[in-house]
């Protein structure tokens, strides 16, 4: 069975590190990338109208919090609202630190938040 994640973010160097470090997990896996809020939404509206759309329902999604045109908090909320995808886990994937945007993106729905690691061996453990 092969697990999808979606990564929204719209840092291409970032997109890149996420594809190669989960093509190289024991865990076969297809991640797909979002290059921002909108691309993400738009699909997950046609991925709702589909009839058999349970293989093209994401395990885990990283989500970027910081991004352009739709920002992860609003991602995240209109993600929850959808009834066939509020119960995905969430990864809030962010430069941010900010408490404040820790306890809002909890609040929101996000399951874990994760500050982006300046190396790549430290972004590969989490």
């Amino acid at each position: 069975m092969l697990n999808l994640i979606f990564s929204i973010d719209d840092d291409r160097v970032t997109q890149m590190l996420n594809q190669m470090i989960f093509s190289r997990t024991a865990i076969a896996t297809k991640c797909l990338p979002f290059m921002n809020g909108n691309e993400a939404i738009n699909y997950f509206q046609q991925l709702t109208e589909m009839a058999d759309e349970q293989d093209s329902i994401p395990a885990v999604i990283f989500l970027d919090l910081n991004m352009p045109l739709k920002n992860g908090m609003e991602c995240l909320k209109e993600i929850k609202s959808i009834e066939r995808l509020k119960d995905i886990s969430i990864a809030i994937y962010s430069t941010s630190a900010s408490e404040e945007d820790i306890e809002e993106t909890f609040v929101k729905g996000a399951n874990v938040y994760i500050k982006k690691p300046d190396d790549f061996g430290t972004l590969k453990k989490i």
